[in-house]
């Protein structure tokens, strides 16, 4: 995490020098007095740049230096506030999704200061939904829903909570519920609901309740492909292929294919355009596990194995959801990762 501290007094400039050596964090320490017209001017250059920015000054300086940037809690830098002699250590911006809550607690430690949160589930003791999205690297479909159901929360309502996953909520008054078939039975017993799941659910099943639903990323694809298809028509044939089986995109965890296709931009611009990481598996590796799925002859004439999509799906990990699928000179198979502890 890259952080940026800004001093504005004498002993703020002491204040950020120390912080500058700690080694829990990679900080750059700049003084007012060193810009020519002052860290005021900067301002939107280091929002940028940072992910997160500690302000060794007086809240209504660092609010108002700040205030023309904020626009998004998943966007915004983390911002901290430290008085001048080190004392109060304030989380002000960004506390959750980009970790101000947690470099406020890290930092009082480091220089016996007085860590001040002041979001709620903090304060309560219990896990904020966009913190536990964070920390296992769940996607929030919706942000504007979470504001509801973390409100139940603070008044202490009774959450159904279900998950693919093994990670649970850290909150008193939950339920887990078993599955979503009968989420009918469960509504008399629960306010509000959180989802960690691939699946696309239809309005029917989540009517009349407050959700939330979180994207874990488990689901792996295995792409094959003719010489030179362009990245937009294997991103629609990838899009067809997860609608077949009710999967969202924002659960994708990596795709594979084999070193043959290494270099076809296609599959490279759909790794990209989806975030992932994209896993190149030797013809020996596919041999390997090749016996498993429907080959095909002309495939091993080509390349020298007998199929692509599924080997490279099931290799990178789960069990196969979507054999291999044609769609006009491109294959896609689906795998899916079942995390059950």
């Amino acid at each position: 995490m890259k952080l940026v501290c800004l001093s504005f007094t004498k002993s703020g400039g002491i204040l950020g020098n120390e912080l500058e050596k700690l080694k829990s964090y990679n900080i750059n320490h700049i003084k007012n007095s060193s810009i020519k017209n002052g860290i005021k001017s900067i301002m939107k250059k280091l929002w940028k740049e940072y992910d997160g920015i500690i302000f060794i000054s007086a809240t209504g300086i660092a609010s108002r230096f700040i205030a023309p940037f904020i626009e998004d809690k998943r966007k915004d830098p983390a911002i901290i506030v430290i008085d001048d002699k080190g004392k109060f250590v304030i989380s002000l911006l960004s506390g959750h999704l980009d970790g101000a809550n947690k470099i406020t607690k890290d930092i009082s430690k480091e220089i016996n200061g007085i860590p001040v949160i002041t979001t709620a589930s903090d304060s309560r003791g219990f896990d904020s939904i966009d913190m536990f999205a964070k920390d296992n690297d769940y996607y929030i479909e919706d942000m504007k829903s979470i504001t509801k159901l973390t409100s139940m929360m603070v008044n202490n309502k009774r959450i159904g909570f279900f998950t693919e996953d093994r990670q649970i909520l850290n909150y008193p008054n939950i339920k887990v519920l078993d599955s979503l078939e009968d989420i009918e039975k469960y509504k008399e017993d629960i306010d509000g609901l959180i989802i960690v799941s691939s699946k696309m659910l239809g309005n029917k099943i989540l009517k009349d309740i407050p959700y939330t639903i979180l994207r874990p990323k488990n689901i792996n694809i295995g792409i094959g492909c003719r010489k030179n298809v362009e990245g937009k028509r294997i991103r629609s044939a990838l899009e067809t292929a997860l609608s077949t089986v009710n999967i969202s995109n924002r659960s994708i965890k990596g795709i594979g294919t084999v070193e043959i296709k290494k270099d076809e931009k296609g599959i490279i611009d759909t790794a990209k355009y989806h975030n992932v990481p994209l896993k190149i598996f030797t013809i020996k590796d596919i041999r390997k596990v090749e016996d498993r799925f429907e080959k095909s002859q002309f495939v091993k004439d080509t390349i020298g194995v007998y199929s692509v999509s599924e080997p490279c799906a099931y290799l990178l990990g789960g069990n196969i959801i979507l054999a291999k699928s044609k769609y006009n000179g491109i294959t896609i198979s689906i795998s899916k990762e079942v995390n059950n502890g």
